[in-house]
């Protein structure tokens, strides 16, 4: 069974990566560990995904104040644990934490060109695409309400 731990002192070296053709795509856990440092004020909350006791994952996600939204930053399963279907399942459980902390209706996140899973992934979620694109990045929200 699926469950997020939030990153702490007994758990932030936990080893996870990506394939090496996904890595243009996502940060490792040390980049989104300063990332959530760097958006603490924000409210960022970076969490492990644990299958039972296994760490498979990682995602984080913030506040964007001036856009009342989250901001689901970053998200990946580890590449030992992908094509299980553990994506899905560990997304909505992300999702789920920002339903319970009740401050936002709506989630924004951005995915690289190119990136055809996560796409089809936020997707089967509920995302759509905003039309917006900043750079390489495409924009997609979601309405939890």
């Amino acid at each position: 069974m699926l469950h997020l731990e939030a990153v702490n002192p007994d758990n932030w070296r936990v080893d996870l990566s990506v394939r090496e053709d996904q890595k243009k795509f996502v940060s490792d856990t040390t980049g989104i560990l300063a990332r959530a440092f760097a958006y603490r004020e924000c409210g960022s909350r970076a969490f492990f995904i644990y299958d039972e006791e296994v760490p498979v994952g990682m995602a984080m996600y913030y506040d964007i104040e001036a856009w009342r939204a989250y901001d689901f930053s970053h998200f990946f399963i580890d590449q030992r644990y992908q094509g299980k279907g553990l994506g899905y399942e560990a997304a909505a459980l992300v999702l789920q934490e920002m339903e319970k902390d009740g401050r936002f209706d709506r989630v924004v996140l951005c995915y690289l060109e190119g990136n055809d899973a996560a796409r089809n992934l936020y997707k089967k979620l509920g995302f759509v695409h905003t039309g917006e694109v900043d750079e390489d990045e495409i924009i997609m929200e979601k309405k939890l309400r």
